[in-house]
């Protein structure tokens, strides 16, 4: 079977870096480009973090595009105190040789959709959803063309992150997630209420640093930095390593499940902006839209991760 393909939508944050290196170390992935979007941190930095980790990975070969600075109607709200004022603070890295590409992501990804054939690439967005919902706003016809959309973003019983109400990714761009969720695209979301049950340990991170080369030790130092925060916040062990959820679902589905229900984006309330109005219990009426995942073999989940990372 041929490699499945893949374009990445990202705003590299530490656990994006390692579901751009879970995907660079799979065969069973051909990615086709990775496209920058503002959130955790502003543009500039999340396109020189995505350079930074295809070079950290061998690959300087990636494709990285530049995509939307800001939100589509409001202003950006960035995650420095998550993720560090460089989005990967952490183990120090250096600045990328690679080229950044000319053109601009929203382009790449309209033209890459048409060209490609129809249900052959799956988007993986991985930040907030600016890009994705622009594509679509512009060339309303590359919807029919993507054969799925995996993201990460939302929450239902672990409610938010940002605010009481709302998950980072959705909160950001509430206008473009409401655009995603209700384009008819086979969708199949990563909410908090999976990724907070994928969590580090101080075994899982020791794991990570004990791999050969540089990866395994640049992972491990990345999920040290960031993993404070969420201790804090929660109680937790270590911190969610959120996005990697998305690229272990397309290698190895069954270790997810969820139930296929109608998801709402809510845009109006001051209060609930941004929040991930989720019919777990079906009982809107509403017609399913996405895959909305709840529970993870979290062993299984960080195997698989430590057996790709190790081929890097």
């Amino acid at each position: 079977m041929p490699p499945r393909k893949i374009i990445i939508d990202t705003d590299p944050g530490q656990d994006d870096a390692v579901a751009i290196l879970l995907a660079l170390a799979s065969p069973e992935l051909d990615l086709l480009g990775i496209t920058c979007v503002a959130g955790n941190v502003p543009l500039d930095l999340t396109t020189k973090n995505a350079r930074i980790i295809c070079e950290l990975a061998g690959r300087p070969e990636t494709r990285v595009f530049a995509g939307c600075d800001k939100p589509m109607a409001r202003k950006l709200v960035t995650a420095e105190h998550v993720h560090g004022k460089t989005g990967l603070d952490g183990v120090t890295l250096p600045d990328p040789t690679m080229a950044l590409q000319d053109q601009h992501a929203v382009d790449f990804l309209i033209e890459t959709l048409r060209r490609e054939p129809p249900g052959s690439v799956t988007i993986c967005p991985i930040g907030p959803l600016t890009n994705i919902a622009t594509a679509l706003d512009r060339a309303p016809d590359i919807a029919p063309r993507i054969r799925e959309i995996v993201l990460m973003g939302g929450a239902y019983f672990e409610v938010g992150n940002i605010t009481p109400a709302a998950e980072f990714n959705i909160y950001v761009d509430p206008e473009a997630a409401k655009l995603v969720f209700g384009a008819g695209i086979p969708l199949v979301a990563m909410p908090l209420d999976v990724t907070h049950k994928a969590l580090t340990t101080r075994a899982r991170v020791e794991a990570f640093r004990a791999l050969p080369g540089r990866v395994g030790p640049a992972v491990a130092s990345w999920t040290d930095f960031f993993e404070r925060f969420d201790k804090e916040k929660y109680g937790s062990e270590g911190a969610p390593l959120h996005d990697p959820c998305t690229v272990a679902y397309l290698l190895q589905p069954d270790l997810f499940s969820g139930r296929h229900i109608n998801v709402e984006i809510e845009t109006g309330s001051d209060l609930t902006l941004g929040m991930t109005v989720a019919d777990w219990w079906r009982v809107t009426g509403r017609a399913p839209n996405a895959t909305f995942i709840g529970d993870v073999n979290a062993e299984g989940f960080f195997a698989l991760l430590v057996e790709r990372l190790g081929r890097l």
